[in-house]
């Protein structure tokens, strides 16, 4: 019998949402153990494990990043079994290490797929990102405005004042211009540490988060994860890729990028339908965290598919091993 050849993704979802569980799961002794490393490692080699298993000829075309220096689900890595259809892999074994080692809210496993070729090869170099939920038109907010235009902007189409917008912005150095004039509009900013793929995704679901917008810099290969997240979730992104020196021009070459100023929707980054997983590793306004039970241990993980937009929040109830 012929393996089939079509991305057939109702059917590849579930397999997906395996590979975050066990990637979450590997990493339960280690949270709050204050071993980033370690964690890492547990949750990549966990979901290299279970993508091989996966019937899929599989490329990691977004994998973690080269500066950090970490275990990695390497870029260009071939996983899958090599019987089946095609595929572009993005994933964050472990979104939020530091998160993780120090017991803090919001670590995720995260993992989307799609088409072969559906996916922008981002470098490992940084990424201007603005996000919001779903409902709004495409210009209503642009990353060519001020941040304080932004608010203003997204306050007039919302039908409120700055002053009940909500900011989700990643606590850097970098950002401080930034955070100051978004609260000079009396905007409310909420500051996270680390995990900007989870506070983009905060955007999709304002009444649930109350994060009405995300703005800000961080690694490009987060960027296009999110961008999947939203294709799923409803929601705009839009990013401009940041070089701050030749050799990172030059990975942007080797990724077959030539417009370094070229600003990307959410549906340039993510050109074709996709699936997307998420489990909560540590407790967060989006997933709860890893629950340990007498013989047990109980995850939750969100599973969305873009081409029907369901959403599915998944209890995985696993036996010790």
């Amino acid at each position: 019998m012929t393996a089939p050849t079509d991305f057939n993704d109702r059917m590849l979802s579930l397999g997906l949402a395996r590979v975050a569980e066990q990637a979450a799961i590997a990493t339960v002794d280690l949270i709050g153990r204050g071993d980033e490393k370690a964690a890492d490692q547990a949750a990549v080699n966990a979901m290299r494990e279970q993508l091989n298993l996966l019937d899929i000829s599989g490329v990691v075309v977004i994998g973690e990043g080269e500066r950090d220096e970490a275990p990695m689900l390497f870029i260009g890595e071939e996983v899958g079994t090599g019987n089946g259809p095609g595929v572009d892999i993005a994933l964050d074994p472990l979104e939020g290490t530091t998160l993780t080692a120090k017991d803090m809210p919001n670590a995720l496993t995260v993992i989307a797929m799609g088409p072969r070729g559906s996916m922008l090869h981002a470098p490992d170099v940084y990424m201007d990102k603005l996000a919001i939920g779903p409902g709004f038109a495409e210009t209503v907010v642009t990353l060519d405005m001020t941040p304080k235009e932004r608010v203003e902007a997204l306050a007039k189409a919302k039908g409120c004042g700055p002053s009940d917008i909500t900011v989700c912005v990643l606590e850097r150095p970098r950002h401080e211009q930034m955070i100051a004039e978004i609260r000079a509009t009396g905007a409310a900013i909420r500051l996270i540490t680390d995990g900007d793929v989870a506070g983009v995704m905060h955007c999709a679901q304002p009444i649930q988060t109350g994060i009405d917008m995300y703005m800000g810099t961080g690694g490009a290969p987060e960027g296009v994860l999110a961008a999947a997240a939203l294709k799923c979730m409803g929601g705009q992104i839009q990013g401009r890729l940041l070089f701050r020196n030749d050799d990172e021009k030059g990975r942007a070459a080797k990724a077959g990028i030539t417009d370094l100023d070229k600003i990307y929707s959410r549906d340039e980054m993510v050109t074709q339908e996709v699936i997307f997983a998420a489990t909560g590793v540590t407790a967060g306004s989006l997933l709860p965290a890893i629950k340990r039970e007498v013989g047990f241990y109980t995850t939750e993980t969100l599973l969305m598919r873009s081409k029907t937009g369901s959403v599915r929040r998944m209890t995985y109830r696993n036996p010790m091993q």
